[in-house]
């Protein structure tokens, strides 16, 4: 196989997103997919078996940017608060810039992969919120009482659902500030050690 770190799996990856997300998976080709990137069709053969392996790919590169994002932005925060609200910010952000791709990609991951696959993807997010976590018992910001791989996992889900539900779902009843708020004072009352 293909080093992925060459460049042109990126390229590849790139021109996939743009072309699924205008068009849809199924309406998309690989041909429009490889011409985009510039590449021989035989090229995209090589990083993936089919166009339905681009969703893992996807879904894998999107947590990526928003993890580098959420680690540059959370560098300079003291307390575990600040880097939650970094975290609940980010993820509102991806979000919305991504709706569809977003979709596409846990349609994909659910119909076509399995849950190690999706549980794969996510790993590094979840080592670092958990890293974090653990510091802020540290800190005595937050309850030592929790499992901390358990509750890591339950809020950065919690903190997607809700940005999806909000700009996906379509239930913004609440301003986004109002929206927000509420998540972020929800998780607060729960684990802030009194």
């Amino acid at each position: 196989m293909t080093n992925p770190t060459d460049g042109k799996f990126d390229v590849i990856l790139k021109a996939a997103i743009e072309v699924i997300s205008e068009k849809g998976l199924d309406k998309s080709s690989i041909s429009e997919i490889v011409k985009l990137a510039g590449v021989a069709q035989g090229t995209f053969y090589l990083y993936f078996k089919s166009k339905k392996d681009l969703i893992p790919a996807i879904a894998d590169k999107l947590l990526a940017i928003t993890l580098a994002d959420v680690k540059v932005k959370t560098e300079q925060k003291e307390t575990f608060w600040e880097k939650l609200d970094v975290l609940i910010d980010e993820t509102f952000q991806t979000t919305n810039t991504h709706q569809d791709i977003i979709v596409l990609v846990y349609s994909g991951l659910a119909v076509h992969h399995s849950l190690e696959k999706w549980e794969a993807v996510y790993q590094p997010y979840y080592d670092w919120f958990e890293q974090v976590m653990r510091e802020a018992i540290e800190n005595e910001e937050i309850i030592d009482s929790i499992h901390v791989g358990w509750t890591a996992r339950s809020l950065i889900n919690m903190i997607e659902n809700a940005a999806e539900r909000y700009y996906i779902g379509y239930e913004q009843d609440e301003e986004l500030a109002v929206y927000r708020a509420e998540l972020f004072h929800f998780i607060k009352r729960s684990l802030e050690r009194l």
